[in-house]
């Protein structure tokens, strides 16, 4: 009877010892296995066998790139102080996982205060808009740091990023309005160029326009002239001298021009002077004054005929005085 529950017990048992010896091993991972607490090997990906009760799988590690975000606080060389985020990216090597698991006992503490070190080396050296353009240069030396110190410990830094440069709210602001006043002054510039390019178009419409309408009016006097001209020529012709004929004219003009005004209703002109007789005396006046115009250049020529006669006399007498001189002079040459 005794045999017959002893035997399920020691299969039992048999089992469990079997499967205690296997394991698995996911891929990109390799265990670590110690045997009484010393290392015995490392094993990679697979379906992998131990002593039962003997071997221990002490951990495992993580082959795939791991990324670790690192959060620096530090003071710029123009005494600002900025948070920089810097991503490392980093990977364990195949062949130095004894090292990784044995010899650190937190890599990612370790990285950390490299990124610290390093960060807090070379920001302060760098004005903060220096350490904006040069993130690529932190980063760098972040690198290349980090791999002279983790190579020893079986850790290749594959990539080290500056992500993120968030420096105090009150310099952000300040940034900001430095930004948005340079932008001012910008579109203020183009405003005033804007309104350059219009006020020179319009004067030059303007001119163009005053030598339009200039050269207008010059046309309109021309034909006006002409009109005149012939108006004269006509009344020259029913037997009107030139001054009467000059006046009528003008005298036809006012009434055209009282005709044109009282053809509009809402007109506030008003032509001085402006009364039964305002025709006649314009008449009579101009009349007067062309002959009185004519009078005084005929006087005047007259004079100016009168000066040149007696200067031709003068000159004559002149020429007669210097004559027996003449003789005088042309004797002694002989």
């Amino acid at each position: 009877m005794i045999n017959f529950v002893l035997i399920p017990i020691l299969a039992i048992i048999l089992l469990l010892l079997i499967f205690s010896g296997i394991f698995v091993v996911r891929q990109q991972t390799s265990a670590v296995v110690e045997r009484f607490g010393k290392f015995t090997s490392i094993r990679n990906s697979g379906l992998q066998l131990k002593v039962p009760l003997i071997d221990q799988v002490a951990g495992r590690i993580n082959l795939k790139v791991q990324q670790l975000d690192v959060l620096v606080e530090t003071k710029t060389k123009d005494n600002v102080f900025v948070k920089l985020k810097i991503s490392v990216q980093f990977q364990v090597r195949k062949d130095n996982v004894y090292d990784a698991f044995y010899k650190l006992e937190s890599p990612h503490d370790q990285i950390t205060a490299y990124v610290f070190d390093v960060v807090r080396a070379e920001v302060p050296k760098m004005k903060l808009d220096d350490v904006f353009e040069r993130k690529d240069d932190i980063a760098i030396a972040v690198n290349r740091e980090l791999n002279e110190a983790m190579q020893s410990y079986g850790y290749d830094i594959i990539k080290t990023l500056v992500t993120d440069i968030d420096p105090d709210v009150q310099v952000k602001a300040a940034m900001n309005r430095i930004n948005a006043a340079e932008r001012e002054k910008v579109a203020a510039e183009y405003d005033a160029e804007a309104d350059r390019i219009k006020i020179v178009a319009k004067a030059r419409a303007e001119a163009e326009s005053k030598r339009l309408q200039g050269q207008g009016i010059a046309d309109q006097r021309r034909e006006i002239a002409r009109g005149l001209e012939e108006s004269v020529d006509v009344l020259n012709n029913v037997g009107i001298n030139s001054q009467e004929a000059s006046a009528l004219i003008v005298v036809t003009q006012h009434y055209d021009t009282l005709q044109a005004i009282g053809e509009e209703t809402n007109s506030n002109l008003i032509l001085l002077p402006n009364s039964p007789q305002a025709g006649s005396e314009m008449l009579n006046n101009m009349v007067a004054s062309f002959t009185a115009s004519n009078q005084i250049g005929e006087a005047m020529k007259e004079q100016n005929k009168k000066k040149i006669e007696e200067q031709k006399r003068n000159n004559e007498n002149e020429a007669l005085k210097i004559a027996p001189i003449g003789a005088l002079i042309f004797m002694y040459d002989d």
